[in-house]
């Protein structure tokens, strides 16, 4: 298992974390999403051969913007 921070711009409400926590556990091999609006933060865990763009690109096809570090 790997565990994997995505910065998320744009999460405002339990509401959009919900959203988000929805679309990366349909992603085969997460095992587990925690959205928090008030970091701006999702942590995955995931199997390693899940990649993180796959994860990012699910974030931003549903409306919330990918912060790069």
């Amino acid at each position: 298992m790997k565990e994997t921070v995505i910065k998320v711009e744009g999460m405002v409400c339990n509401g959009c974390e919900n959203r988000v926590q929805n679309a990366l556990k349909n992603i085969d091999g997460v095992e587990d999403v925690v959205a928090d609006h008030t970091t701006g933060t999702v942590k995955v865990t995931s199997k390693s051969e899940v990649s993180e763009d796959v994860m990012k690109e699910k974030i931003e096809d549903i409306g919330f913007e990918v912060k790069e570090d």
